[in-house]
């Protein structure tokens, strides 16, 4: 038997070939059951009851965090703040911390394959402060240039540099720990937007020496709307709450208030707590799998590469070597939405569009590129649908 055929058995069937995990993951049957589960039986908001199923919920939830610290390397729990996604965690970090202490004439630095979630945020903040925002250039062959961002980083005033652990466009997977170290150098801190890489490969926060980590649940086999950000405690201590409201304070009074410690002082209002019960389950459910099913996403990324770029007429972006989950390519002479509606025809689940990556699509000379994405439960056939589908909107708009 195919290994994939035994995790795919963890899923409920589906006629459609998901090929579109970047964008967001089935989730598995037991996480699903787990939320269900937990709002049948544990149905409370955390920390603040004190009857049995509050107290329950607020242990599961927070049994969750430590769960999440090392499922990211993390060296306490309590560097863990729960969010709504990824958006959420980088938002707070550049309007709770870096707006704050950005001046004029510093600069803030993203990449030239951001996206926009790791973009946006930080053009805003330097807008804001009057700080000068940059954009570390790409090698032709669709690699950070790493020569360009010391380069542009020595001698210069940075304080910031935000990156993607894995492009989701290009699949490349960014040296992190690499690139930590040269903006350190220069006296500039680090975020790491972790979405893309969570479901391919274990994360080394502590290890890369990077200062924030942000990353969702449902990029890897969780529930939709969860979220975390980690964060060295020091500088999480120095960030101010992005929502301030129910239980995120200590003190409050008619002339000012007293928030509560980290990380509890970032998770204003009622948290879903049935979500993040799903996303431990996922997490467990990951370390359960054998290594060749972690890896499988990787492997048909650079298969289906591969195949494509065999097919005449069709242009593959990124480097092969070292992909991770994913292919984008353009169709000559059909505009990525209908290669993915003659796709869904076959039942084939794709992306298409600009991939909220204006920037690197500028870069790349396509208005659109259509893009295909794998994991743990697709198999070689998915790969082989998917050039067939390919060819055949060839021949059909040709």
């Amino acid at each position: 038997m195919n290994p994939a055929d035994d995790v795919r058995a963890g899923f409920a069937p589906s006629a459609t070939r998901w090929l579109d995990h970047a964008a967001t993951t089935p989730r598995p049957r037991r996480v699903v059951e787990a939320v269900a589960r937990f709002s049948r039986e544990e149905n409370a908001s955390v920390r603040r009851g004190l009857y049995r199923e509050a107290e329950a919920a607020t242990a599961r939830f927070e049994a969750v965090r430590a769960e999440t610290a090392a499922f990211v390397g993390a060296l306490s729990p309590r560097e863990i703040v729960f969010t709504h996604g990824t958006t959420e965690g980088i938002n707070l970090v550049a309007a709770g911390l870096a707006r704050r202490e950005l001046a004029p004439g510093d600069e803030v630095w993203a990449t030239a394959m951001e996206h926009h979630a790791n973009f946006l945020p930080w053009q805003r903040a330097a807008a804001e402060a009057g700080a000068r925002f940059r954009v570390a250039p790409l090698t032709p062959e669709g690699r950070l240039d790493l020569a360009a961002l010391r380069a542009g980083l020595a001698g210069s005033r940075a304080k910031w540099v935000a990156v993607a652990w894995v492009s989701n466009v290009l699949g490349v997977e960014n040296p992190v720990a690499e690139i930590a170290a040269v903006a350190h150098a220069a006296g500039a801190r680090v975020l790491v937007d972790g979405a893309q890489g969570v479901a391919h490969a274990a994360a080394d926060v502590a290890g890369w020496d990077c200062d924030f980590f942000a990353f969702s649940a449902h990029k890897a086999y969780g529930p939709m709307g969860v979220g975390a950000l980690w964060g060295k405690a020091e500088l999480l201590a120095r960030t101010e709450p992005l929502l301030v409201g129910g239980e995120m304070v200590r003190r409050v009074r008619d002339d000012g208030a007293e928030w509560a410690g980290v990380p509890w002082r970032f998770e204003a209002g009622t948290q879903d707590a049935a979500g993040v019960v799903g996303w431990g389950e996922a997490m467990a459910w990951w370390r359960e799998l054998p290594a060749e099913a972690r890896e499988n996403g990787d492997r048909l990324a650079r298969l289906a590469a591969a195949r494509l770029r065999d097919l005449d007429g069709v242009e593959v972006a990124g480097p092969d070597e070292g992909r991770r989950g994913l292919v984008s390519f353009a169709v000559e002479g059909i505009h990525a939405h209908d290669v993915a509606q003659f796709l869904a025809g076959r039942n084939i689940a794709v992306r298409a569009g600009r991939m909220c990556a204006h920037p690197l699509m500028d870069r790349l000379g396509h208005a659109a590129l259509t893009r295909a994405s794998f994991g743990v439960g697709n198999t070689d056939e998915d790969v082989e649908a998917l050039a067939d589908g390919v060819r055949a909107a060839r021949e059909f708009f040709g």
